[in-house]
């Protein structure tokens, strides 16, 4: 019973690192860059005993030849081959049993993601209220976009030029004058 909840457990760390990046992922396979992912998130590569060259090999070794990913049954082996060269004073049962704890039930994260930086200068160029010109006809009063109409040209048929400022007042002067 416990060695199927561990399987599930597993099973569903292989999903979640087979989808992470990938739209169109099915979650039965696994490439080569996740695999990586996995390997460091999960802290199997420590820079001494495990490095990202072996994660590497390990990976080519245990793909098809003309594949670039991996099944489920297919990371299995690669955990077994990386068990022994991660925990090297355990039995290998010990170490596969130590390498499964170690990715059990665990996700991709997403630690070093880029963040908006939030600086004055930055906060300065990116305030709409402070734009002049022509610049100022793409925001409305809140300071939100106005979108398409906010950077093409309305043509209005008034037969003014547009932005008179007597627009209009064509008629009222022509009739005063008679």
């Amino acid at each position: 019973m416990a060695e199927s909840a561990d399987m599930d457990q597993l099973m569903a760390s292989f999903r979640k690192f087979a989808v992470h990046g990938d739209t169109k992922a099915t979650g039965r396979e696994l490439n080569g860059k996740n695999w990586a992912k996995l390997c460091k998130d999960c802290k199997i590569t420590d820079g001494k005993n495990v490095s990202s060259t072996d994660v590497d090999i390990v990976f080519s070794k245990v793909k098809q030849k003309t594949s670039r990913v991996i099944t489920f049954e297919e990371f299995q082996r690669a955990l077994e081959d990386l068990a022994p060269k991660r925990f090297k004073g355990q039995s290998k049962e010990a170490a596969l049993e130590s390498i499964f704890k170690l990715v059990d039930g665990r996700g991709p994260s997403n630690v070093g993601v880029t963040k908006v930086a939030k600086v004055a200068a930055l906060d300065r160029l990116t305030d709409a209220s402070r734009y002049t010109g022509s610049h100022r006809e793409r925001f409305d009063e809140s300071g939100r976009g106005k979108g398409r109409e906010g950077r093409e040209d309305t043509v209005e048929n008034t037969g003014y030029v547009g932005a008179y400022r007597d627009a209009g007042t064509y008629d009222h002067k022509t009739k005063t004058e008679k």
